[in-house]
């Protein structure tokens, strides 16, 4: 939904002609600022529904705090992540494997082996050791996580008595997997399966990620399992129920507010979106991205209502 003009839509030009034209600090060695406390903040999103939900909770626990505020969409990562280490963005919400694996591919290039890692200390280290000579610092994550997931029609999972991953390798049942056609050759995806599960995938159907089209094909029983992501709202909508990554393929990516240590590195800034850490939880993100994207709700009222909701407002 389109729901910011007027100053905004000048800020965001303003931004994109930086990020454009502005300059890198790409091979520029270690940033050594110091952590500041700036009184006015710009909270970055993605403009996906879950990242409107995360950059309004930010928001309005900043404000609480005593900032500030407003927020920024920007489309893509090319775009906010420089913007970010320029200090016209921030803080933004992030996950941790996959930020990690951009900063890592952005430093050594596209063909690097990737950092993010199914352990979640480990992705950590990996992704603040790639943030901190950029003069970004990642603060700690909470609870929540959103990752790659398997799901599996509801019925299909009853009958066959199918729970976990494991569960669907050991049946020996044939699947025909829906998902994005990388998922060939991606190792979290059809590979990870054979190798680490025993699937017997016979072919990837390449209907996207967590895609309508996908989730049909699934539901109407052309294909057994599609790939989505652990905070999907809409599976209930197609009957489809997840199966448990019982053996951890999937790289931890945790949900994590990654600022510019120059603007927002304080440890008030940390302690305000730090509260958010103990609370928020993956189904709670998978039950407000229903609310928006299935009731049509505006992402600020569920945001407010549930931070109000936890004692957080």
């Amino acid at each position: 939904m389109r729901r910011r003009a007027g100053s905004a839509t000048v800020a965001l030009l303003a931004l994109l002609t930086g990020c454009a034209g502005g300059p890198s600090l790409e091979n520029q060695g270690e940033v050594t600022a110091p952590p500041g406390d700036s009184k006015h903040l710009v909270v970055g999103s993605a403009g996906f529904t879950e990242s409107d939900l995360l950059a309004q909770m930010y928001l309005l626990l900043l404000k609480k705090a005593g900032y500030g505020a407003e927020i920024l969409s920007v489309a893509n990562r090319e775009l906010y992540e420089p913007a970010l280490e320029s200090g016209q963005i921030d803080v933004v919400p992030e996950y941790a494997a996959t930020f990690a694996d951009w900063l890592n591919a952005k430093k050594n290039g596209a063909d690097a082996p990737p950092v993010g890692s199914p352990d979640l200390a480990t992705t950590m280290k990996a992704l603040r050791s790639l943030a901190t000579p950029r003069g970004l610092t990642v603060l700690d994550p909470g609870k929540a996580v959103d990752q790659n997931a398997f799901a599996v029609a509801a019925s299909y999972a009853e009958q066959h008595q199918l729970k976990t991953l494991s569960d669907l390798g050991k049946s020996g049942l044939k699947v025909r997997l829906a998902a994005g056609d990388e998922c060939v050759q991606r190792p979290y995806c059809a590979p990870g399966l054979k190798k680490v599960y025993g699937i017997d995938v016979t072919g990837v159907d390449p209907k996207g990620v967590g895609t309508t089209q996908a989730k049909k094909a699934v539901q109407d029983g052309q294909d057994q399992m599609v790939l989505t992501t652990s905070t999907d709202a809409t599976l209930d909508d197609f009957g489809l129920v997840l199966l448990k990554d019982d053996k951890h393929l999937q790289n931890a990516d945790y949900i994590v507010p990654v600022v510019n240590r120059s603007r927002a590195g304080s440890g008030r800034v940390a302690a305000a979106l730090g509260r958010l850490n103990p609370v928020l939880t993956t189904e709670d993100l998978a039950s407000m991205n229903e609310q928006v994207d299935s009731w049509r709700r505006l992402p600020q009222d569920v945001a407010r209502a549930y931070l109000e909701d936890k004692g957080l407002l």
